[in-house]
């Protein structure tokens, strides 16, 4: 009987002890959802990007190869001056955006570079555009040889595809990272030049002038919007918002702010298919060359169809045969006459990259022109592992017009000299 009560009160305590800790842990429980809600909020007000730049240095770069400590060597491979090494992208861990201002920086020093190298390498005169420009408008430009429009026989036009590339460039990054053959068009000028060619290099991603935006108050020192709170509560709610950036940001600086620009738009060249088109009204179609070949390269090829487009009996009428690399181009979605179409089954080739061999034939994605292999994959490669594959096609397709002409033009003396020897005949 003793043990009744004993259990009972055994019970009773364990009974206690379990509401106990049911009780703690629903306390804990909250309070770990408060904590959580806290972090929550706190991380909400953390910027992420801001707090990245908290180490970044000054967006301070060299103005020159020199300053970079880089140079080209004579192979054409960009190395650094003391040890002989590639670029390095990754200057400074864990600095991404301050690396990638540095890249840019060395980009721009490489686009003057490769123009130097087009006006004293390649002898290539710059002209400027609009042709009717005023000198407080913004122009762009682009690369003649002395005989791109006197040229009776031959002229070569080159377009890159789109981005931060600039007249005389096909990719930035193997200028970097691999040479100056593979990234630049100098190789395609050249051998031009040596077949006698005349050159135009366009230059379509030039399409506005980049000017920095007059200073602006910041919104901190700008008066506050009027607000309906009283005066008191609204003091109290703002020192405690300070406070709390104060704790907030206190480990880190305030990171440095980018410059702010306006781009100002070249007149008729704001974008690659208007470049393009003007430069075919103002200086192609009236080059004396007649034989026109064109090499574009991805967003290039949209805009050699784009051109076909706005102009295709003249196109079709001067231009011989057109050389596409990865051509970004596509005749459904530009809507293409099946004129052009047609035309560019028989005048166009189009090198894309591929795991097959160069040159090797495949198959055709849209009823155009002939796809072949490039022999890489790497898009940006495209251009230069075609280059003597282009030239080859363009003295084939040449080789081929000259003979039909020479055909026709033989036809006819014949023709002529049957109606003569009837007319005499008949006398």
């Amino acid at each position: 009987m003793r043990d009744g009560p004993m259990r009972s009160h055994l019970i009773s305590a364990t009974s206690a002890l379990y509401i106990l800790w049911i009780t703690m842990a629903q306390v804990a429980g909250q309070e770990d959802r408060e904590k959580t809600t806290a972090l929550k909020d706190l991380l909400s007000r953390i910027d992420l990007d801001e707090l990245m730049k908290k180490d970044e240095p000054p967006f301070t770069f060299p103005k020159t190869l020199e300053e970079f400590e880089y140079a080209f060597n004579e192979n054409g491979q960009l190395r650094h001056i003391q040890t002989g090494e590639p670029f390095v992208f990754n200057a400074r861990e864990d600095l991404h955006r301050w690396n990638q201002k540095r890249y840019e920086a060395l980009g721009e020093i490489i686009t003057k570079y490769v123009y130097e190298l087009l006006e004293k390498k390649c002898n290539l005169t710059k002209t400027f555009l609009p042709v009717d420009a005023t000198d407080d408008e913004p122009r762009s430009f682009i690369y003649l040889s002395t005989d791109a429009l006197t040229n009776p026989n031959k002229l070569l036009v080159l377009i890159q595809g789109s981005g931060v590339v600039r007249a005389g460039q096909w990719a930035r990054r193997l200028i970097i990272n691999q040479d100056l053959d593979s990234g630049t068009q100098i190789p395609f000028i050249m051998k031009a030049m040596e077949e006698d060619y005349g050159v135009m290099v366009l230059n379509p991603n030039e399409n506005y002038l980049e000017m920095e935006k007059a200073a602006k108050d910041s919104p901190i020192n700008s008066p506050a919007e009027p607000s309906d709170e009283p005066a008191e509560k609204r003091e109290r709610k703002d020192e405690q918002e300070s406070k709390k950036k104060r704790e907030f940001y206190e480990k880190y600086r305030n990171p440095q702010k980018e410059t702010e620009t306006e781009r100002i738009p070249i007149r008729e060249n704001t974008s690659s298919e208007e470049h393009v088109l003007y430069v075919w009204d103002h200086f192609v179609s009236k080059a004396a060359a007649k034989n026109v070949f064109i090499i574009a390269h991805s967003y290039g090829g949209l805009s050699f169809v784009e051109l076909m487009n706005q102009r295709e009996m003249q196109v079709k009428n001067r231009v011989c045969a057109v050389a596409l690399t990865d051509s970004a181009h596509n005749i459904w979605h530009q809507e293409t006459s099946k004129g052009t179409q047609d035309w560019m089954q028989q005048c166009c080739c189009n090198w894309v990259s591929s795991p097959e061999p160069l040159d090797t034939q495949l198959e055709p994605m849209l009823p155009d022109c002939p796809r072949v292999s490039a022999g890489t994959e790497r898009h940006e490669l495209t251009s230069w592992m075609s280059f003597e594959s282009i030239f080859r096609f363009f003295n084939e397709v040449l080789k081929t017009k000259e003979e039909e002409e020479a055909e026709e033009n033989a036809n006819v003396v014949t023709t002529r000299s049957g109606s003569l020897k009837n007319k005499h005949q008949d006398l």
